[in-house]
């Protein structure tokens, strides 16, 4: 991809360094964290942030003091990286916004390292990049960049942008009150329900990265050999059904909450193709 020597965007808020290991927090495991995780796909809350929300109890939690963070420079090119390809959504979604007549309002993106406190609540870097609706926020760990690459087997910086472009897809979402709609649908739904609008919201995501991908290829002519493979491999890389049967050994669709990795790649190959909102509508 083609990003180096391009506008890095203002909204950038970097924390990293700030977040604490956390010494001797007591974890929730086993039943427990799977009655929550029911729980909270019944209710159409992400699991993550409530079980992130019950780890900032403080519950046997020690604080260790960390030196001041000093990021390497491969994390100072990421960091730089993940700017640029911010720049690049906020430059395609005003844009959109603009024709729809509405006005597009930037999210900030916030760069964290192990813990981060948000409005949706206490998170940890093992729980992936997140969008939080309470703050208008995306957070990321840049060290979930190396675990694409590592565990997922998806390696690439475009793969790295589709991660980005698809939680900004989320904060478009926000704003188009998408996400407030199937909220209140999933608090009416039985869980198997509840669970088709969450993969439906995050199909939706998906397309809206592709959306991005062409909206910005055709501007500013990013794309180099290879690049769309990237996105396309990460997208079933991180499908539900992939990543249960490696966690487990076997896939259950009714238990899926972002879709199957064919869903993944159908959708951002869609918003990529034919770019446009009306191409994203998952939930026809």
């Amino acid at each position: 991809m083609k990003w180096r020597n391009r506008r890095v965007s203002s909204n950038i808020e970097d924390r990293r360094g700030t977040g604490s290991r956390g010494g001797g927090k007591k974890k929730i495991g086993g039943i427990a964290a799977i009655i929550i995780t029911l729980a909270s796909m019944y209710f159409g809350i992400d699991p993550k942030i409530v079980l992130g929300l019950l780890g900032a109890t403080g519950i046997g939690t020690t604080t260790t003091q960390q030196a001041p963070y000093q990021p390497s420079p491969e994390q100072q090119q990421l960091a730089n990286f993940t700017g640029v390809v911010l720049a690049d959504t906020e430059d395609t979604w005003n844009t959109i916004f603009q024709k729809e007549g509405r006005r597009y309002q930037e999210p900030k993106l916030v760069l964290f390292t192990n813990t981060v406190r948000s409005a949706c609540g206490h998170a940890e870097a093992s729980m992936g990049p997140f969008y939080c609706p309470g703050d208008h926020q995306v957070y990321i760990d840049l060290g979930f960049f190396k675990q694409l690459k590592t565990q997922h087997n998806a390696p690439g910086d475009f793969a790295q942008a589709y991660v980005i472009a698809h939680e900004v897809g989320h904060h478009v979402q926000n704003l188009l009150g998408i996400s407030t709609k199937v909220s209140q649908l999933q608090q009416r739904a039985s869980k198997a329900e509840a669970n088709q609008l969450s993969v439906r919201l995050e199909l939706q995501a998906d397309c809206f990265a592709g959306l991005w991908a062409n909206h910005t290829e055709k501007a500013k002519h990013i794309l180099e050999q290879g690049d769309v493979e990237e996105a396309l491999n990460a997208a079933s890389q991180i499908g539900d059904d992939r990543l249960q049967k490696q966690a487990r050994g076997y896939a259950s669709p009714e238990s899926f909450t972002h879709g199957s990795s064919e869903q993944r790649v159908h959708w951002f190959k869609k918003g990529l193709t034919e770019g446009t909102l009306k191409a994203c509508n998952t939930f026809g």
